[in-house]
């Protein structure tokens, strides 16, 4: 990576969760001298997730992990907040409530973590002069829309997760607009990948219960869809987004395909069965709360503002997920 932030310090959010963690042990292997400060609760990324990047990120040359600084903290409290970004460069906002069932399940939690974390970060980097602030946003912004999902969509959240990320991107438009910090909101798509063992979405939570021995459970006829991203395309978006110099917009980070989660159970059985010797069952349960039925994204945006495209083929990626999986129960 080159350009203002090569050698600057970056403060990433949520670094210990999945997202984080890979996007540190990236930043580290183009660059061995980046200065990262890491805030997380630890409510769901450990210091091991963290301990487990830098090793990924050693495959490098020269890593100096005693370059990262760990700061543990909410952010929910301001003061946190405002200390954490005394002499940051960029900001890469991750931490947040993730998921819409959790927001079903707690909105005042799911509103306090993610709308008011956002403001709380925006405004400790006004007070800290940042110039630079990456938002991790969501399509559940949009709502139940025909798909493919792009930036001029009207939002219509369903869930009360997408209505606090839809409270973050506003913020993030409003401190570009009046106060001129460069924000870029990044919608991401359904990650996947090595290093999601915590991760609640769809292909990290079949991986888990398939090495386990356990059912594939279904919510709904599995018709639903999503655009599942793998890691290094997401991790690499953020990077382009801090190279550019553009602020006060929103993209979509995805791949522009649409995979029915019944698609996606039936690429993980083969794969266990072919690769494990391991036979996987499904069963199928109700319809959840605040889900959409169909989601995948218009990428052209990012493509032409960010030179963003995903290298990555859901295939390729499944692949190496299932890699790292088996190397996790391998270990246990």
């Amino acid at each position: 990576m080159t350009g203002p932030f090569t050698s600057g310090r970056w403060l990433i959010t949520g670094g210990c969760g999945f997202i984080g963690s890979s996007l540190i042990a990236r930043l580290l292997r183009d660059n061995p001298e980046t200065s990262i400060r890491i805030l997380d609760n630890l409510s769901v990324g450990t210091r091991e997730d963290l301990s487990e990047a830098l090793l990924y990120a050693a495959k490098g040359p020269d890593v100096k992990p005693e370059r990262i600084e760990l700061v543990e903290g909410d952010i929910r409290d301001f003061d946190t907040c405002r200390k954490c970004c005394d002499g940051i460069d960029v900001i890469v906002h991750l931490a947040a409530n993730t998921g819409v069932a959790p927001s079903v399940e707690n909105p005042r939690l799911d509103m306090e973590a993610n709308a008011l974390g956002a403001f709380n970060m925006l405004e400790a980097a006004r007070q800290n002069n940042v110039g630079k602030f990456i938002f991790a946003s969501s399509g559940a912004t949009i709502g139940e829309a025909e798909p493919p999902i792009h930036e001029e969509k009207v939002q219509k959240p369903v869930s009360p997760y997408g209505a606090s990320k839809l409270a973050g991107e506003a913020y993030c438009s409003a401190y570009f607009r009046t106060f001129g910090i460069k924000t870029v909101s990044l919608r991401f798509g359904n990650v996947y990948g090595p290093l999601s063992k915590h991760k609640s979405s769809v292909v990290a939570k079949f991986f888990r219960l398939a090495f386990a021995g356990d059912t594939l459970e279904i919510y709904g006829d599995g018709s639903q869809t999503r655009d599942f991203i793998y890691i290094d395309d997401l991790v690499r978006a953020i990077v382009l987004s801090v190279k550019s110099d553009v602020g006060g917009e929103v993209f979509q980070i995805a791949t522009f395909m649409e995979t029915t989660v019944n698609e996606i159970a039936g690429k993980i059985m083969k794969l266990m069965e072919r690769e494990a010797g391991v036979k996987v069952n499904i069963v199928y349960k109700e319809s959840r709360l605040g889900d959409v039925r169909r989601n995948y994204s218009d990428i052209s945006k990012a493509g032409r503002l960010l030179g963003y495209s995903p290298e990555v083929d859901l295939d390729a990626g499944l692949i190496n997920t299932f890699e790292y999986f088996r190397m996790k129960h391998d270990r246990q």
